[in-house]
C-alpha cells in the first residue's frame, strides 16, 4: 500500500477538523493541524542561484511572513536575498530575544515561529529559547549560520557545534551538507516542528553552502522514514476510558497545554458539560476552558487553588488530556492521587507512563481523542450508565467556597501586586493576550486574571525562563497586530531582555509592559522567607532603594512611553492611560510592596496533601467526606 504524502495527510486532517466542528475554519484549522502541508508553488526554472537565495525562496514557499534575527559573518550570505524578500525580517537586539519572539509568535498564532542567528555566540545565544520551546512544545524553526565546511571541527573563529549542543533540546536538528538539500531540509524542518507533538527544530547551514551555486524547485519530496505521528486513538482504549468515566464517583479532567496545541478547546467544553466532570487546567492550559465556568476548579499544582489540588489528590479517576504529570502539578510523586485510576491521552507516546502509572493509555491528537470520547460517553449514557457526581461536587464546592483565591493588603500601606494584576485583567478584558515572565508575578497573573478564551495566556512553563515576557510579547503582537498584548513582568525578569523594547519602538510594535517592581527577586525572596530564616542573600535589586534603573527613564530611552504608579488610587487611571496609547510601546513601573507572597503553596518536594492556604494556615479537609 502506498504511504500517504504529508500533503495528503494534511488535507485530510484539515477537512476532518472542519467537518467535525463547523465553527472552525478549514484554513485556521490547518495552522494547528498535526500534519501541515508543504505549500505548492509553481516550479521555478532551473536558473542557478545561491544556497542563500534557495533558503529565502524556501521560506517564501513555506508562507513565512516574519522572521526574527541578527546578521553575522556566517549567516550574512542569507541576508542579501532577504533584503528583497516578501518575508519581513525584524532586527532584534539579542539572539535570545529572537528566539522568545519566535515562540511568542507561534503560541499566539498557531503558526511556526522562525528565528535566525549566526554561528558561534549567535547560535549559542539561541540555546535558552530553544530549550524553552522544547519544554513547552512550541513549533519553532531556528536557522543558524555555521563556519565554512572545511573549518568545521578546527575550532575556527566563531565556531560552535550547535547541532551537538542542541541535540537534547530539539525535536530534530539538521546540519546541511550541500546547497541542493536546502529546500527539502526546510520543508522537513517545518513539518517536524508543527506536526505530532510540536517542538523546535534547528537548521545549521555552513557559510560555503549558503554561497554555493544551486537550483531551486518546489515542492520538494520529504524524506522522513518512520516519522508518522499517531493522530487517531485506538477505539478500544476510548471505550474503556468512557466506561471508567461513567463509573467514577470522584473523576477529574486534568487538562494540559496539548489541548491548546490541538485546537481542541471547543471539544473539551462539550466533553466537560456532557459528563459534568470537574476540570483543572495547568499553567500551560489556562484559557483552554473558561475560568468562569462553573465546572472549572482552577489551576492545580504548587500554586494552584485548594479545590484543584485536592480534586486531583482525592480523585478516583484522572483523565489527563495533553498533560504530562510534571512535578509542579504532582508534588511528591509517590503520594500523588493515591486512589486514582489514570486515563492518559497524549500525542507523544513517550509521555504516557513516564511519571505516573497509567491504567488506560491513549495515543492520539487531543482533538480526535476528545471528539471520540464524546461519542463513546454518549453511547454509555444512552445505555443508562451515568456517573452520580452529586456528593463529589458538594465536597468541591465547599472547598472552593472556604478557600477562594485572595490576598491580604500590605500592612505597610504599599501597593498590592495582586491588586494591580487583578485590576489589569478586569480593565483590559478577556480579548487581550497576556504574556508573563517567571516568578511571583507569573503566578499572580495566572491566579488573578480571568482567562476566558484560548491562546490569550503565554508564559514559560517548563523551563521557567526569566526574560521571556518582553520578546515573547513582541512576537505575539507581530502575529496578532490587532490584539492588545500586555506583558506582566517582574523587575528582575524585565532587566534581562528589555532591550527588545528598542526593537518594538523602531518596528512599530506597540506592546504594553506592566513591571511589577517589588525591588527584589520576588520568588527567591519568598523562599528565603519561608525556608532560609529570612536571610535575604543577594535578592535585593536596588530598583526600590536606589531606583536603579529608573524604569520610566529607561523606557523613554528605549523609545517607549514610561509611566509610574505607586498607589492603589492611581492604578485604574494609569492602566487606562496606557490603553489610550497605540502608536508606541508603553512601560508602567508599578512600585509594589516587597513582602507579598504567592498563596496557596505546596512546598517543593512535599506532598500535595501538605498544601498551605496561607502562611501558617493549612486547609481543613475531612478525610471521612471522601
Amino acid at each position: 500500500m502506498t504511504r500517504p504524502t504529508p500533503e495528503t495527510l494534511a488535507h485530510t486532517a484539515r477537512r476532518a477538523r472542519a467537518a467535525a466542528d463547523p465553527t472552525v475554519d478549514a484554513d485556521q484549522a490547518a495552522t494547528r493541524t498535526a500534519t501541515p502541508a508543504v505549500p505548492a508553488v509553481r516550479p521555478a526554472a532551473a536558473t542557478p542561484i545561491s544556497g542563500a537565495s534557495s533558503l529565502v525562496r524556501s521560506l517564501e514557499a513555506l508562507e513565512v511572513d516574519v522572521v526574527f534575527g541578527i546578521p553575522g559573518g556566517a549567516i550574512l550570505p542569507a541576508y542579501d536575498p532577504l533584503y528583497d524578500s516578501t518575508v519581513r525580517h525584524i532586527l532584534v537586539r539579542h539572539e535570545q530575544g529572537a528566539g522568545h519572539a519566535a515562540t511568542g509568535y507561534a503560541q499566539a498564532t498557531g503558526k511556526v515561529g522562525v528565528c535566525i542567528a549566526t554561528s558561534g555566540p549567535g547560535a549559542t545565544n539561541l540555546v535558552t529559547p530553544i530549550a524553552d520551546a522544547y519544554m513547552d512544545s512550541v513549533a519553532m524553526v531556528a536557522i543558524t549560520g555555521q563556519v565554512a565546511s572545511p573549518l568545521i571541527g578546527t575550532d575556527g573563529f566563531q565556531e560552535a557545534d550547535i547541532q551537538g549542543i542542541t541535540l537534547p533540546i530539539t525535536k530534530h536538528n539538521f546540519l546541511v551538507q550541500n546547497a541542493e538539500e536546502i529546500p527539502r531540509v526546510l520543508a522537513e524542518a517545518f513539518h517536524l516542528a508543527s506536526s505530532g507533538r510540536p517542538g523546535p527544530v534547528l537548521v545549521d547551514i555552513p557559510k560555503d553552502v549558503l554561497q554555493a551555486s544551486t537550483t531551486f524547485s518546489w515542492p520538494p519530496t520529504l524524506d522522513l522514514p518512520g516519522y508518522r505521528p499517531t493522530l487517531h486513538p485506538h477505539g478500544k482504549q476510548i471505550r474503556e476510558a468512557a466506561r471508567l468515566m461513567a463509573a467514577a464517583r470522584r473523576p477529574v479532567l486534568y487538562v494540559g497545554g496539548g489541548v491548546l496545541k490541538a485546537g481542541a478547546t471547543d471539544g473539551l467544553r462539550r466533553l466537560a458539560e456532557l459528563t459534568g466532570i470537574p476540570v483543572v487546567t495547568t499553567l500551560m492550559a489556562l484559557g483552554a476552558f473558561p475560568d468562569s465556568h462553573q465546572q472549572h476548579l482552577g489551576m492545580p499544582g504548587m500554586h494552584g487553588t485548594v479545590a484543584a489540588v485536592y480534586g486531583l489528590q482525592k480523585a478516583d479517576l484522572i483523565v489527563a488530556l495533553g498533560a504530562r504529570f510534571d512535578d509542579r502539578v504532582t508534588g511528591k510523586l509517590d503520594s500523588f492521587a493515591p486512589d486514582a485510576a489514570v486515563v492518559h491521552a497524549d500525542i507523544d507516546p513517550a509521555e504516557i507512563g513516564k511519571n505516573r502509572h497509567v491504567d488506560v493509555p491513549i495515543v492520539g491528537d487531543a482533538k480526535h481523542v476528545i471528539d471520540e470520547l464524546i461519542a463513546a460517553v454518549t453511547a454509555e449514557r444512552s445505555a443508562g450508565r451515568t456517573a452520580d457526581l452529586g456528593d463529589w461536587w458538594t465536597q468541591l464546592d465547599d472547598l472552593r467556597n472556604r478557600y477562594p483565591l485572595g490576598y491580604d493588603e500590605p500592612v505597610d500601606g504599599t501597593l498590592s501586586p495582586q491588586y494591580v494584576i487583578k485590576r489589569l485583567g478586569e480593565i483590559v478584558g478577556p480579548d487581550a493576550i497576556f504574556v508573563a515572565g517567571v516568578g511571583q508575578h507569573q503566578m499572580w497573573a495566572s491566579q488573578f486574571i480571568s482567562y476566558e478564551k484560548p491562546y490569550t495566556w503565554l508564559n514559560s512553563g517548563g523551563l521557567g525562563t526569566m526574560g521571556y515576557a518582553v520578546p515573547a510579547a513582541m512576537g505575539a503582537k507581530v502575529g496578532k497586530p490587532d490584539t492588545v498584548v500586555w506583558a506582566v513582568d517582574g523587575d528582575g525578569c524585565f532587566q534581562m531582555t528589555n532591550q527588545e523594547l528598542a526593537t518594538c519602538a523602531l518596528e512599530g510594535i506597540p506592546v504594553k509592559i506592566a513591571v511589577i517592581n517589588n525591588g527584589n527577586l520576588g520568588m527567591v525572596r519568598q523562599w528565603q522567607t519561608l525556608f532560609y530564616n529570612e536571610r535575604y542573600s543577594n535578592t535585593e535589586l536596588g530598583t526600590h532603594k536606589h531606583r536603579i534603573p529608573d524604569f520610566v527613564k529607561l523606557a523613554e530611552a528605549l523609545g517607549c512611553v514610561g509611566l509610574r504608579c505607586e498607589s492603589a488610587d492611581d492604578v485604574d487611571k494609569t492602566i487606562a492611560a496606557a490603553m489610550e496609547i497605540n502608536d508606541a510601546p508603553v512601560v508602567i513601573d508599578f512600585v509594589v510592596g516587597k513582602d507579598a507572597m504567592v498563596w496557596p503553596m505546596v512546598a517543593a518536594g512535599t506532598s500535595n496533601d501538605e498544601i498551605m492556604f496561607a502562611r501558617g494556615v493549612r486547609p481543613v479537609f475531612d478525610e471521612d467526606d471522601i
